[in-house]
């Protein structure tokens, strides 16, 4: 599932996906986001790599927020070589400012 200006399926492939859209993602632990562009502002960071789950290392450039027409999201980490935005179920839940609920076809945010 993604968000974007709806909730629907996931496209075949992440060149069909616009930088505005948003993969719900239950297995990381952080948002990660490729594009520069939608953050407001971001503190850079040194030094620092996210692991990918076929152990490739990842460099992370800086944190900061963004906020899309849908969320307001804390705490994203800029990874350039990434090729989709992907949204943290947990630290959207962690957040307190959402409900994220799944059924056997949709996710609810």
């Amino acid at each position: 599932m993604f968000v974007s200006s709806s909730i629907g399926q996931l496209p075949h492939s992440s060149s069909s996906m616009s930088h505005s859209e948003w993969v719900l993602d239950s297995s990381v632990s952080h948002h990660m986001s490729p594009d520069s562009s939608s953050f407001t502002s971001v503190s850079p960071l040194s030094s620092i790599s996210v692991i990918t789950v076929d152990g490739t290392p990842m460099p992370l450039v800086g944190v900061d927020s963004v906020v899309t027409p849908h969320l307001s999201l804390l705490n994203v980490y800029l990874i350039p070589k990434l090729k989709l935005n992907l949204a943290s179920v947990g630290q959207i839940c962690d957040s307190g400012d959402y409900l994220v609920m799944f059924s056997g076809s949709f996710c609810y945010v």
